[in-house]
């Protein structure tokens, strides 16, 4: 008999290595399996890539002092030529890490096209992952959980996002979307222009001339809207690529101090918009990719968010100069709003009429109704996501920890609100949602319009056994989180608002049996830890059970 089971064909069957499963297409008489597409040989023409010219003179670094920047919003014939040497030649996949197995490695991924891509166009891009890399290493904490190496992707670990109420600067989350540049303060200016009255330049000092410019300070938390996304993955796969949707877990968010002047003063002394300008578009000096396009990193904000002093031109973090990964020397900070639309390395800010149409923003970030996917998505199916809608989470214990206690398991978190609400009220809950304890306010840190509540709180908890824990934040506008994944889940895998659950083993030391078996573990050594291992020790001994017969029903009646 012909022998067609590979390897690895019970996990295949199960769905744990569902991208190797085959479509059904029943749409015919006889099912008909399609096979996952086999990847094509590589291929580069070396003599087409030669013939566009010499990278080195083509993609040339644009501004002395602008290290890992090109410029490529005002060179239409630039990115042409990017776009033909990226046609000319294809590219590996991705590893798969949605419908199998995510690696046990830190990077978690390593951005494979992303790098092979900036290597690919050359010039002043050729050394810009690994230069970025670098600057990673020296900046954020040593203990950092690199999720995406490049464009560089990463967030502290559970037990350090909320340690403090303030982020300190190596601890904050970090999702670039393209390279880290280096630029000079010296060097840098910042231009207006569009729909103003009178386009202008500034240098920094410009902007940090308090005779000039009113200063703002805000405390302020910024959240990507991956933030918790590893739980819609868990359940359900969705759009591909590594880098939109790396693997986020809970501590994509951090709140920091920012200074800097808002962005409508800076309008404001180029003598205000003209008729028709309703958004600002913000340019990051970051090199993006989309679809083989090349191009600097671009996203808009409403005049409306703006005039209402929310939109924040900052130089400062936490006391410090911007730390270049975070963007300096200058960078916008939007409040209220998805990280995505706070640009760093600012260098430009046009005023136009209508929304970007910059693919960041008009095809990407989008929230899709369930039912949209990869058979029927168009990006006007999806909501353009600002504001952040209220979320929570728990931070310590871990999903599917074990936790001995005396009834009650301590519990830490944060919550959030965007758009310039605040969490008024968190509960917790042991019994998978059916019962809520109120955190008291003395165990909420303080409340800000624009940042998150950190807590703590002891649960009670009866029940032995594997619980499942659950928290959920209601806002001052009486907003809550929808309480399963499902609700939330959407293909563009954004925003998971849902009530953050985990499963904990519990372990309840005020009963008698629990504390008398936990003492004989330690008595006779034998592993308490991981859970499934059995105990190596008699837990009753044959005098006990007899005995429990003789005082009980019998295991079996005769009639």
């Amino acid at each position: 008999m012909e022998t067609v089971n590979r390897p690895d064909e019970w996990k295949i069957e199960q769905g744990l290595s569902g991208a190797k499963l085959p479509f059904l297409d029943q749409t015919c008489r006889d099912t008909v399996a399609i096979a996952p597409a086999k990847w094509p040989k590589l291929f580069k023409d070396e003599a087409a890539i030669a013939a566009i010219g010499d990278r080195n003179k083509l993609f040339v670094q644009e501004i002395e002092g602008w290290k890992g920047y090109v410029e490529w919003e005002k060179y239409p014939e630039k990115k042409k030529l990017a776009h033909r040497i990226l046609t000319l030649q294809s590219f590996p996949p991705n590893p798969e890490f949605q419908m199998g197995a995510i690696p046990d490695t830190n990077p978690v991924l390593p951005g494979t096209h992303w790098k092979m891509w900036h290597h690919a166009v050359g010039g002043e891009l050729t050394n810009v992952p690994e230069d970025s890399w670098d600057m990673v290493l020296r900046e954020k904490h040593a203990e950092m959980l690199h999720l995406l190496q490049f464009p560089y992707n990463g967030e502290p670990p559970k037990r350090l996002v909320t340690a403090k109420v303030i982020t300190p600067n190596p601890l904050h989350f970090v999702r670039n979307h393209g390279g880290i540049p280096r630029i000079e303060k010296d060097k840098w200016s910042l231009s207006l222009d569009g729909l103003v009255a009178n386009p202008r330049s500034f240098t920094l000092d410009d902007l940090m001339d308090e005779a000039q410019f009113l200063r703002m300070e805000k405390l302020v938390t910024m959240q990507c809207s991956g933030t918790r996304r590893i739980e819609q993955i868990s359940l359900y796969a969705g759009q591909g690529d590594e880098v939109p949707q790396a693997p986020w877990a809970e501590g994509a968010i951090g709140t920091a101090k920012y200074v800097g002047i808002s962005l409508k003063k800076v309008i404001k002394a180029c003598g205000g918009l003209l008729n028709g300008a309703k958004h600002l578009e913000l340019y990051g000096a970051e090199t993006y990719f989309k679809d083989n396009q090349v191009m600097n990193y671009l996203v808009s904000v409403p005049w409306s968010k703006v005039k209402a002093n929310e939109v924040i031109l900052a130089w400062e973090m936490n006391g410090e100069p911007l730390p270049k990964i975070h963007g300096y020397p200058l960078r916008v900070v939007v409040l209220g709003y998805i990280g995505a639309r706070s640009v760093k390395w600012l260098y430009r800010v046009k005023a136009i009429e209508h929304p970007t149409l910059a693919p960041v923003q008009s095809k990407e970030y989008l929230y899709f109704n369930q039912q949209i996917g990869k058979h029927n998505q168009r990006p006007t199916d999806g909501i353009q996501i600002q504001e952040m809608p209220v979320s929570s989470a728990i931070m310590s214990p871990w999903q599917r920890q074990v936790v001995i206690h005396n009834g009650k398991i301590h519990c830490k978190g944060w919550a959030y609100s965007g758009g310039g609400r605040w969490p008024e009220r968190v509960e917790l809950s042991a019994d998978g949602g059916f019962s809520w304890y109120a955190v008291p306010n003395a165990s909420l840190s303080t409340k800000h319009k624009w940042t998150w509540r950190t807590w703590e709180f002891d649960l009670p908890c009866d029940v032995e056994g594997w619980v499942e824990i659950v928290c959920r934040c209601w806002d001052n506008s009486l907003n809550t989180q929808p309480l399963t994944v499902r609700a939330a889940w959407n293909w563009g895998l954004h925003v998971t608002s849902s009530a953050h659950r985990i499963q904990v083993y519990s372990m309840n030391k005020s009963r008698a049996r629990t504390r008398q078996r936990l003492e004989k573990f330690e008595q006779t050594g034998s592993p308490l830890a991981p859970l499934t291992w059995p105990e190596e020790f008699q837990t009753q001994s044959w005098e006990e059970y007899e005995q429990f017969w003789e005082e009980n029903d019998p295991r079996d009646v005769d009639d």
